[in-house]
């Protein structure tokens, strides 16, 4: 496919850059797990980004939320963006977060309209104060919460439902592959500088040739996320999806190898991307349920 922008997307991703560069760094004072911004938020919202898929297309949106996902700050994009204009209306309150199986999920404790699953079954809610419960104390570097209440469910119809899971498949897609880009350049940086025996990590071979093997699983996981938002069909979503989460284990086991103990300190930034993808990773059944989607969706006789 041919994913050369044209000048719209020229545009966008011009004025996303400079956007980004306000948030491109932690705070020196911040040492904790879920760094997020609602002035990033507020700025994205201003300047309309939310709606990209809905003005633009797709894809333009996928390109956002992988260039975003490479900040150190967080905030609820990906589902904003590529989910929500999917929806009949398009028009639900934002944040939006995911209620898998009554798991703890991201950014439940603020959002306004919920994706509730329940086996096969997909509902939306829109959780009042009472219903949502946040969990400061965990690792995950997003803001997590749980559902403790019972907001009323508006189930979806099985056609909708099918629709929700492939853009749920394509935004985590998307949110993986700047993860991934994030994690790697911070990597990249470190064995740049780090010396050992005399000379900068980076000059080994070994550790040249397990980094340029990242480099490659990464391009894979954003060129079949843009494909996915491109043509928004499910098995291009579940295959996507597959490819991410499968990825993105071996990737977070090979930068925090190669920056030791420095990488497990909170005062690297590496855990931002790392954590988040470790989130990720059971995002709809997780690589098994991803596998079997693509078996279904892909390989059907």
């Amino acid at each position: 496919m041919d994913f050369t922008l044209n000048e719209d997307q020229i545009s966008v991703a011009s004025e996303l850059e400079k956007l980004a560069a306000q948030f491109s760094s932690s705070p020196i004072e911040f040492h904790g797990f879920a760094l997020v911004s609602d002035g990033l938020d507020a700025a994205l919202e201003e300047g309309q980004y939310y709606d990209l898929a809905s003005f633009m297309d797709p894809l333009t949106a996928a390109l956002a939320v992988e260039r975003l996902a490479r900040l150190p700050y967080t905030a609820e994009i990906a589902l904003s963006m590529l989910l929500r204009p999917q929806i009949e209306g398009g028009e639900l309150p934002r944040p939006f977060a995911v209620v898998e199986n009554g798991r703890p999920g991201r950014f439940v404790a603020s959002a306004k309209t919920l994706i509730v699953i329940d086996g096969d079954n997909i509902g939306i809610a829109h959780p009042a104060a009472g219903d949502v419960e946040a969990l400061p104390e965990a690792l995950y570097a997003y803001p997590m919460g749980k559902l403790v209440g019972s907001p009323d469910i508006k189930p979806l119809s099985a056609e909708q439902a099918a629709s929700v899971r492939t853009w749920l498949r394509i935004s985590t897609a998307a949110e993986i592959a700047g993860l991934m880009k994030a994690a790697i350049d911070i990597t990249v940086e470190h064995l740049s500088v780090r010396k050992q025996f005399g000379r900068p990590l980076g000059t080994f071979q070994a550790l040249r040739h397990r980094m340029s093997e990242c480099a490659v699983l990464a391009g894979g996981v954003r060129w079949l996320a843009l494909k996915a938002a491109s043509t928004g069909d499910a098995g291009d979503a579940a295959l996507a999806a597959y490819h991410a989460q499968d990825s993105a284990t071996r990737i977070c086991y090979d930068v925090h190898q190669f920056t030791g103990a420095m990488g497990m300190t909170l005062e690297m930034d590496l855990h931002l991307w790392t954590y988040r993808m470790k989130a990720l990773l059971s995002e709809l059944g997780g690589r098994g349920g991803q596998a079997s989607a693509v078996a279904e969706l892909c390989f059907a006789d």
